[in-house]
């Protein structure tokens, strides 16, 4: 114990310090010397980083619903949180021609509601063309941009409702093979392609519940100048999965007797069968410099069909039981990302806008309709939202983000009329 601490001790000394200064320092004529010089040379490509995430939060009502860090307890309307508190270990091999050939990371999350990991997975290089790397373990799924775009990096406080539901946590348990040009000059050095298989109940549940694999595939172009002033990136990404069925019980909407609802297929043949989880998506950034720094635009639409739950559209965790079942619905969403610079670097306006409609095939005043089944999970939502960002320095970022949502209103109680759950954050990250 007392190695490791002294091998941790001295790896971040190294890491705010000048390291070849220090070594100057150290007297290799000795034993302790020599030690200290083997243990740098052993531990030189260990890296340490991570960030908090402290915040206070006034909701509009008490008890409200929230995609912005959770739901409020029932008697709360302003909060004090710690939303993200990481550290991230990387180790990274490289071998006698400085060739990068195996990866490790942990990622750990802590804060006053309990201790999860968040990351824990191995890469492997192919050094001899420098096109192609294999990951396995726990990580973010490879589809679209915002699953993957860092919550250190991310101008908004949170990822949208629809990616939220869709893929709470972003991560889960499978195998990937990258095409990844790690070359100066080659002709696909802007293209990227992931291609892997995973479990598909994410790292919320309790472990993989069915046979039934989710493929999830993205082709990305990586940031290119259009001109000196403009920069372009895009990608398509594709989620090909479901869930298998573990009760006789299915539903799906369909229109009877002029009235939509939730339809029930009650035959022993849907026991094992697999419901499915189709997603595709779109997303582009562009980004043009002037005078006072960037503006930036980002999207991304993503459609397809999901199974949840009669009362959500989450990815299931979990199996039913009784006479519950399945639902399959299908759902469309997408976000829009618009940030000015103002002043300088420093300061930053975001305009973000995003929905998601859980069920396509139903509206509003259709929603609530007695015999119907259709609960509050397949009301669509909008949110607007307004942040002002000051990046104090390279290590503290302030932020101040105003979300309204707007509900469909429907037939349901409680939800004939727009909710009163608009929040305010106000946040400071710390970051090394």
């Amino acid at each position: 114990m007392k190695k490791i601490t002294f091998i941790i001790l001295f790896h971040l000394l190294i890491s705010v310090s000048n390291a070849q200064f220090l070594m100057d320092m150290v007297d290799t004529t000795t034993e302790t010397g020599k030690g200290i010089l083997s243990v740098y040379k052993k531990y030189d490509h260990l890296r340490f980083s991570g960030y908090i995430q402290p915040q206070f939060q006034i909701a509009s009502a008490k008890g409200v619903k929230s995609f912005e860090g959770g739901d409020f307890a029932p008697r709360v309307s302003n909060r004090f949180m710690l939303r993200r508190s990481r550290i991230r270990i990387d180790f990274v091999h490289f071998d006698k021609e400085n060739a990068a050939g195996v990866q490790f990371v942990f990622q750990f999350d802590a804060n006053e509601r309990n201790f999860t990991v968040r990351d824990v997975w191995g890469r492997i290089f192919e050094n001899k063309y420098k096109l192609f790397s294999f990951t396995t373990g726990m990580f973010a799924r490879p589809f679209g941009y915002e699953v993957n775009y860092s919550s250190s990096d991310r101008e908004s406080p949170e990822r949208g409702r629809m990616t939220q539901l869709l893929m709470k946590s972003e991560r889960d348990l499978g195998a990937m093979i990258s095409f990844d040009v790690r070359k100066e000059k080659h002709p696909l050095k802007y293209l990227k392609v992931d291609a892997g298989f995973f479990n598909g109940q994410g790292i919320n549940a309790a472990g993989d519940f069915d046979n039934t694999k989710d493929f999830i595939g993205r082709v990305a172009l990586k940031p290119i100048t259009i001109n000196k002033n403009i920069f372009l990136s895009a990608g398509t990404s594709l989620l090909y999965g479901g869930v298998e069925n573990n009760t006789k019980y299915h539903y799906s909407t369909s229109r009877i007797s002029g009235i939509k609802m939730q339809v029930v297929d009650s035959s022993v043949n849907n026991i094992g069968k697999v419901s499915p989880r189709r997603y595709y998506g779109a997303d582009i950034q562009l980004k043009f410099k002037n005078k006072i720094g960037f503006t930036e635009l980002r999207g991304e639409f993503v459609s397809g069909l999901q199974t949840g739950t009669a009362n959500s559209t989450e990815t299931p965790t979990a199996l039913l039981t009784g006479a519950d079942g399945f639902h399959t619905r299908r759902f469309n969403g997408a976000y829009i990302y618009l940030l000015q610079n103002i002043f300088s670097l420093k300061h930053q306006l975001l305009v973000k806008y995003d929905w998601y409609d859980p069920n396509t095939k139903v509206k509003g005043n259709e929603i609530g309709v007695a015999s119907s089944n259709l609960t509050a999970a397949n009301i669509k939502y909008s949110t607007l939202g307004l942040g002002y960002l000051y990046y104090i320095t390279s290590n503290v970022k302030w932020v101040l983000y105003f979300t309204m949502p707007k509900n469909e209103k429907t037939l349901l109680p409680g939800l004939d009329a727009d909710i009163k759950d608009d929040v305010l954050t106000c946040r400071l990250q710390f970051r090394f």
